[in-house]
């Protein structure tokens, strides 16, 4: 689990910058998967399948970061950033891996970032859905 090389660890604020970048590109990609499922079925609060719709968007969430986390390792917040998500042993990420770590991320944001601030305390700055997960984020350059 430790890293060969100290200067690939990520810090707190490079991971809040990619993760401004892919909340904006994750909003547009909701908002176009929404207009395919809610607008042809007229999904409202009141509709029966609306808790169903709830699930189609966390799923159209987890398509979007798997993709990018399986199919090269970056979203455009890490690439823009220079940073890439690898399996602690440096390979690529799995859909398993992806799946915990989407899930995880849901949990660090649901306590109030609590589980991204871990990166403060944890020697090789891994927040929460990194530990769970069995991935890191390093420096690509």
């Amino acid at each position: 689990m430790t890293t060969s090389n100290d200067s690939k660890r990520v810090g707190l604020v490079k991971r809040l910058s990619c993760m401004f970048y892919d909340g904006i590109l994750l909003i547009a990609v909701l908002f176009f998967a929404s207009i395919l499922v809610a607008v042809p079925f007229n999904i409202t609060q009141e509709h029966p399948l609306y808790p169903l719709y709830g699930v189609y968007v966390y799923a159209v969430g987890f398509v979007f970061f798997a993709w990018c986390w399986i199919h090269g390792g970056q979203t455009l917040g890490l690439k823009t950033w220079r940073l890439k998500l690898v399996m602690f042993d440096g390979s690529a990420v799995t859909w398993k891996a992806a799946f915990i770590r989407y899930l995880a991320s849901i949990v660090c944001w649901l306590t109030a970032g609590a589980g991204f601030l871990w990166c403060y305390t944890n020697k090789e700055r891994l927040a929460w859905n990194d530990l769970w997960s069995k991935t890191r984020i390093i420096r690509s350059d």
